[in-house]
């Protein structure tokens, strides 16, 4: 059953990298081949915590989207996309920068998926005023998701379920991630010019249009605008609470839904039409898929591999789970990964004498994680939605053309963190 899910996934995934077909037919084709195979039961895949499909993230996604969905109807976009431009005097690339930079601290306070959700549209809007491809400027703001969204224990869903297995806090992850990721954003930042050069010419007659609009021109229902911003409060909320509450981000996500539902009155077509529900279909077949890898002791050998190959040195554990992490996270998902090394992780941390060191391995695991994330264009969940909302506004973006940007991002931010773990933990302790 090994080699079959191996195959599966690698079939697959070259499917989904060469775009020889739909990546979500891709996805479920191989969840199809994973049960007729029975390398997952019916149970396995739908129902265990540790192989089957996370309903969590699909319905947090859910809930998200039709709340998005919604809040488009007031006009709120427009009015953030035009506000955007005026305040960058439409310059593409300091409006690259400002959305950025928004998107960077909006994930640390939401978490990343939900933030692409309500930038995406922004982007698409500014981008269409002025003329300009949307891709560079999407596929910037997801890097700079999944760099932010580490900052915080609700930023990115691996750092939920790092938390809850090693213990720390909500204040922990501020206090240990919040530095490095400022400094990540900021070299983040400096290259955005080289990295996405040649994507900030705009026609200059589209500029002055841009800059004539009236942005409070653009709302269209403000008694539905005060609605959804008391939603998304309660919303943001109740994420931030969550451990407190005991309640999970996806109930959170429903409930906000169905409360919107309920008080906006908007028409059931309009709010669902904004549902990616490609996305959540491959999601769902992706995680299938890695369950398989999962079940069949794969992922938890490569693991193994990594851990042995420190040799109880800790400084060696914590650079080598770092880089690991990153290029297993880039091709597999970031959350199943984290899910199968957390394990590993908290053994490792046992068998440690300084707890300094200890918690060191964690925070290497969670930059490894979140900044892997960018690797490749299935290496979170951030970047799947970015993709599936790039394909409806008719700007696809190519697997390749996402990878490899992602790959010299994660390079950067994976140099830039190892030094920083060094001297944190090992030099100043």
């Amino acid at each position: 059953m090994t080699a079959v899910a191996v195959v599966v996934f690698v079939v697959a995934y070259a499917l989904i990298a060469t775009e020889r077909i739909h990546k979500t037919t891709a996805a479920l084709g191989g969840a199809a081949v994973i049960l007729a195979f029975g390398v997952l039961d019916s149970e396995q895949a739908f129902y265990s915590h540790d192989t089957g499909v996370d309903w969590d993230v699909i319905l947090l996604l859910f809930g998200m989207m039709v709340i998005v969905g919604i809040l488009r109807q007031t006009g709120v976009f427009e009015y953030t996309a035009i506000w955007a431009a005026k305040r960058a005097k439409g310059s593409p690339a300091r409006i690259m920068i400002m959305l950025v930079l928004i998107t960077a601290v909006a994930s640390a306070f939401l978490d990343n998926v939900t933030t692409i959700l309500l930038i995406a549209p922004v982007t698409l809007l500014v981008c269409d005023r002025l003329g300009i491809r949307p891709a560079p400027f999407l596929i910037a703001e997801v890097f700079a998701s999944n760099i932010g969204g580490a900052a915080t224990l609700i930023g990115d869903p691996p750092n939920i379920i790092i938390g809850s297995r090693s213990g720390l806090s909500f204040n922990d992850f501020l206090v240990h991630m919040m530095p490095i990721v400022v400094i990540e954003l900021v070299v983040f930042t400096l290259i955005l010019p080289v990295l996405f050069r040649g994507s900030f010419d705009a026609d200059p007659g589209r500029i002055a249009d841009v800059m004539a609009l009236d942005e409070r021109e653009a709302i269209r229902d403000r008694p539905l605008l005060i609605k959804c911003g008391a939603v998304l409060l309660a919303v943001f909320c109740g994420f931030v609470g969550h451990s407190v509450l005991h309640i999970a981000p996806a109930v959170v996500a429903l409930l906000g839904a169905g409360v919107l539902v309920l008080i906006s009155g908007v028409e059931s077509e309009d709010y669902l039409s904004g549902v990616e529900w490609e996305t959540l279909l491959f999601f769902a077949g992706l995680f299938v898929m890695v369950g398989a890898l999962v079940e069949t002791g794969v992922v938890a050998r490569m693991a193994q591999w990594a851990a042995d190959a420190t040799h109880g040195d800790a400084l060696v554990a914590v650079l080598l789970i770092l880089v690991v992490s990153a290029l297993l996270s880039g091709i597999i998902d970031n959350i199943p990964y984290v899910a199968t090394m957390s394990p590993l992780v908290a053994d490792l941390a046992a068998g440690v004498d300084n707890p300094i060191h200890a918690d060191a391995l964690w925070w290497s695991l969670t930059l490894g994680a979140d900044f892997g994330g960018n690797l490749t264009a299935v290496g979170a969940s951030a970047n799947v939605v970015m993709l599936g909302i790039a394909v409806r506004a008719g700007a696809p973006v190519s697997f390749w053309e996402f990878t490899r940007k992602g790959a010299v991002v994660t390079a950067v931010t994976v140099i830039v963190a190892a030094p920083y773990l060094w001297l944190r933990y090992f030099v100043l302790s």
